[in-house]
């Protein structure tokens, strides 16, 4: 009867092995749909582009009105009408009408300008940083149904991995080589890998949604299974400090306090009152006379000398370096936590390759000796579970260490060079 239950068991894991290797052709020939075609697909219809994008049309419309000069006033007075004696009427009166044109001064205009110019550079850094928070977005969505679509492969092979000891131990059990209690066990582990069976179908089917979602597909091909397993050279020699220099994240950082100096250069030109001339012609209406008028009118900085708003601008820009600074300790911060967390991550997952192995042995051996009678089933118990375990940690490992390189990747994206603006 030993002999007939190894037997058994041996043909129940060829055909396993057979049916694995059959399907795997089938899975090869559908479409699969790799990181990159997933973010191109994804950058083609993200409206977060093109939400930057019209920011920066929006700075650009500001540039223009920037530019714009003062616009001249029309003025048209009456005077000496509607009085006592001789000016009861309107016979005495004098008609004026004036033009009166703003003179800015102290640079006012191209103080203007240089601050729009600054606000389209950071528009258009914004539309590199929501590029690269897209492109992040989408690699961890895609790493985590890469990540589901394996968890679900290993459930799969644990029900039936628990379904073919269930039917060993009945079997035992039915010509009374164990205790009933190893039938009960070994169905309640049955149920149990059911329930998880589905947990992960779910899982796996709502990761894929939501990628699908970004690539505005409602059922996304085949993942490329193959690049879940692919993990960078170990890194040698001493760790390298973080630089972040040069990078996105400090770009805007950087951006805003080149607007802040602007506002400063602003605010000093603001100091320098404008001048308002204007000329009319004024006509006398008793006589028929015509005489021209000329007048210049300048503000008094009496209540407001324009000091306050230096103080204001100076102090933004203050916050504005203080920013940078802080951006630059938090990104620095940011990537070495990362590196670390990366650089475990692989160590973990290239470990796993020979834990795996030896795992699969140790149970390998363990279901040959539970079918022959020679090992206990808590022991058979014990190796299936250091198995999955094994299992899952890869999978964990690996989904740490995608995740940590994309966080990496959008930590460390280049800065473009300062932008020209014509003016």
């Amino acid at each position: 009867m030993r002999s007939l239950i190894a037997a058994l068991l041996a043909a129940a894991s060829c055909a396993g092995f057979a049916q694995a290797q059959t399907a795997a052709p089938s899975a090869a020939a559908e479409e699969t749909l790799t990181l990159e075609e997933a973010l191109r697909r994804a950058g083609a219809i993200s409206p977060a582009r093109e939400v930057a994008e019209l920011g920066v049309e929006a700075a650009q419309a500001g540039r223009t009105v920037a530019k714009l000069r003062p616009n001249p006033t029309l003025n048209a007075d009456v005077e000496n009408v509607v009085g006592t004696g001789p000016y009861k009427g309107v016979s005495e009166a004098d008609a004026t009408v004036g033009f009166a044109l703003p003179l800015e001064l102290g640079g006012k205009r191209s103080a203007r300008v240089a601050v729009a110019d600054t606000q389209i550079a950071r528009a258009r850094i914004e539309v590199l940083a929501a590029g690269a928070d897209l492109r992040l977005q989408v690699t961890q969505a895609y790493i985590q149904a890469i990540s589901a679509q394996h968890r679900l492969m290993v459930a799969q092979d644990q029900t039936g991995i628990v379904r073919e000891n269930l039917r060993i131990a009945r079997d035992r059990v039915m010509v009374g080589a164990n205790s009933p209690i190893d039938e009960q066990r070994a169905a309640l582990l049955a149920s149990n890998a059911e329930a998880e069976l589905e947990r992960a179908r779910s899982a796996a089917e709502a990761t894929r949604l939501v990628l699908g979602q970004f690539i505005d597909s409602p059922r996304p091909p085949a993942l490329d299974l193959p690049w879940f397993d692919q993990l960078d050279r170990a890194p040698y020699g001493p760790a390298v400090p973080a630089n972040v220099d040069g990078t996105l994240a400090l770009a805007s950082a950087a951006a805003d306090i080149a607007t802040a100096d602007a506002q400063v250069r602003l605010a000093h030109s603001q100091r320098v009152p404008d001048l308002t001339v204007s000329a009319g012609t004024r006509r006398l209406l008793a006589t028929g006379d015509m005489a021209m008028v000329f007048g210049v009118s300048v503000p008094l900085p009496v209540f407001n000398n324009g000091r306050a708003a230096i103080d204001q601008a100076t102090a933004l820009r203050s916050q504005s370096e203080a920013r940078r600074r802080l951006a630059q300790f938090e990104a620095t911060q940011a990537i070495t936590t990362l590196r670390a967390e990366r650089d475990r991550a692989a160590a973990s997952a290239r470990a796993s390759g020979p834990a795996i192995a030896a795992a699969q042995e140790a149970a390998r051996i363990a279901r040959i000796g539970y079918g022959e009678g020679k090992f206990d089933q808590l022991v058979l118990l014990e190796a299936e579970q250091a198995l999955l375990d094994a299992r899952t940690a890869a999978i964990d490992a690996r989904t740490q260490y995608h995740d940590a390189e994309a966080r990496l990747a959008r930590l460390t994206t280049p800065a473009p060079m300062p932008a020209q603006t014509g003016n």
